[in-house]
This record gives structure tokens, sequence and C-alpha cells, in this order.
């Protein structure tokens, strides 16, 4: 898949990136794409050559998501999972991050939040880490590419979900 430009990603302050998507679809889909497993497994997959065997979502404040990705050629895993904080549906997300063999020290703590303008709806994603050395390792990662395949894929998928 073809990567195009259509993530920013900033760092803000000593230990936040801070990550803006827009979808040409409203946020109820979005929304929708962002919490439901059968979604999840299609479009959260980073660069290509990956799938996601795993992928378990309880959405209540104080549940627990768990997703476990898988590469396609060697079988290596990667899992990750957290704990869900704040809900506010088809507004506001705000969940814990913790890899299983952590590839940054520490947790991550994620606030998503979505705003719709004639159907379009801006995504902006605000990871908060634990230190600066965090954020500038999570930074110095190839973590962009794969933020930016697994987005340009869910733009590719909101299209097709129902309304």
């Amino acid at each position: 898949m073809p990567l195009t430009k259509n993530v920013k990603i900033t760092a803000r302050g000593d230990r936040e990136l801070v990550i803006t998507r827009v979808f040409h679809a409203p946020k109820h889909l979005v929304f929708q794409a962002l919490t439901r497993p059968e979604y999840i497994k299609r479009w959260l997959l980073g660069p290509d050559g990956w799938m996601m065997p795993v992928c378990e979502v309880d959405l209540r404040v104080g549940g627990k998501y768990r997703y476990v990705w898988r590469k396609d050629k060697t079988g290596q895993e990667m899992g990750m999972g957290g704990e869900f904080r704040e809900i506010v549906p088809n507004e506001r997300l705000v969940s814990t991050e913790k890899f299983d063999d952590p590839w940054y020290p520490g947790e991550g703590l994620g606030t998503t939040i979505l705003t719709e303008k004639d159907g379009v709806t801006t995504m902006t994603h605000t990871m908060r880490y634990e230190s600066k050395e965090a954020r500038d390792a999570v930074l110095a990662s190839p973590m962009e590419q794969g933020v930016e395949a697994s987005y340009n894929r869910l733009a590719e998928m909101l299209p097709g979900m129902a309304t």
C-alpha cells in the first residue's frame, strides 16, 4: 500500500505526541472503527505484512483491550493492551497502552478526540508518556510509517461501513 502523507505527528511539551488525521466520514463511523474488533482487525496493522489474530475489546470504563499482531513471513508476534479510562461515544476515548515487550519505557496514556464538520471528521490522538526519554524513543522509531499505513487503511475502509 503506498503511503500518502495524511498524518501529522508533532511533539508537544516533553512527554506528548499529537497525531492528527482527517477522515471523509462521520465521526460515529470513525468511533465504530476505533472500538469494534471486526473493524480494528482490518485497519490497525501497521506496515503491510502484519495481521491481528487477537483483538479483544471490553468497551467500558475499566474495561480492558488486548491486541496481538503477527508478521506474516516470520510469525513474529507483538502484543499490547490497556484499560479504558474514559469513553464518550463518538466524541472521546481515553485509554492506557503497554506493550508485552516494551520498546519504550513505561506506559502511555492515549486520548482520542473526534470532531466533525460537514461529514468530515478530524481525529486528534494525544499520547502522553511517562518520560521525555520514552516519548523520544517513540519519535525515533519507525512508528510514523505504521501509523500512516494503518490510518490510510482506515480511510479506505470507512466508506464501505454501514451508516
